[in-house]
């Protein structure tokens, strides 16, 4: 795809990723699935640096679901461990080439420990302005969703509002993610089509794209391919396209063009 100009197309502001088939590329290798996982950071880590270099503002990676604890004791061993590691490891990486790095989800299903190294790289790149990296780890859009209702219903409880004053924008303010523009584009990567309980009401008029290539196989061009195919999205918002062509046209008049 080297003959995109990404200066002339369209770019999503938010990019949010389902980062499928790490076991599945593992297990097509003939080696356990902890090995796609670890190979699935190198492929983090060029998705970081082509958001980054492309102007993207935000990047959401799906890393672990509140439904993977389910999954066997020895892999959910080693993608804590993997976790921890890669904190450690990327977090001066990132502050370096200006990145945020935010951990969305329920902290406090992690270690201690983990929880201190999550609050050390949050606060080591709280002000890097290039690119807000999330990772969602131990989130689900339900939980997401839930604990937005409980502030509310709290805040309701102790009389500093009304159940008749909620609106939705006192939810979604709740929210995580809240301070981002909302995602632009789902991309998902390992050939499934379903969202999983992924930011269930952020991606509410996301474009998806699904990808069938693996998520350690997911590199530059991949990437590019679906900002490609963002870019000749359409996107209604529920107007019709005759409206949409007519609040171009009056956006070119505005700006002088």
């Amino acid at each position: 795809m080297d003959n995109i100009d990404f200066e002339q197309i369209r770019l999503p502001k938010h990019v949010a990723i389902i980062m499928d088939g790490n076991g599945r590329w593992a297990q097509l290798r003939g080696k356990h699935r902890t090995f796609g996982h670890k190979a699935g950071a190198d492929a983090v880590r060029r998705a970081v640096t082509f958001a980054r270099q492309k102007g993207i503002e935000s990047l959401t990676l799906f890393a672990f679901s509140s439904e993977n604890w389910k999954r066997p004791p020895q892999e959910v061993s080693v993608l804590m461990d993997l976790f921890f590691t890669v904190l450690k490891r990327e977090v001066k990486k990132l502050h370096k080439h200006n990145v945020r790095l935010r951990i969305i989800g329920d902290k406090q299903g992690f270690s201690e420990k983990l929880q201190q190294r999550i609050n050390d790289a949050e606060q080591l790149t709280a002000a890097n302005t290039a690119l807000t990296l999330n990772i969602a780890a131990n989130y689900g859009g339900r939980w997401d969703i839930t604990q937005a209702a409980k502030q509310l219903a709290a805040a309701v409880q102790a009389g500093k509002l009304s159940s008749e004053a909620i609106t939705e924008e006192m939810l979604a303010n709740e929210l995580c993610l809240a301070e981002q523009p909302a995602p632009d584009l789902l991309i998902r990567t390992g050939g499934e089509h379903r969202v999983s309980n992924f930011l269930l009401w952020q991606l509410a008029y996301a474009e998806f794209y699904f990808a069938d290539v693996l998520w350690p196989d997911f590199d530059e061009q991949a990437f590019a391919r679906a900002i490609a195919d963002f870019s000749c999205r359409e996107r209604r918002f529920g107007l019709t396209s005759e409206q949409v062509q007519q609040a171009i046209l009056d956006t070119d008049v505005t700006s002088g063009e």
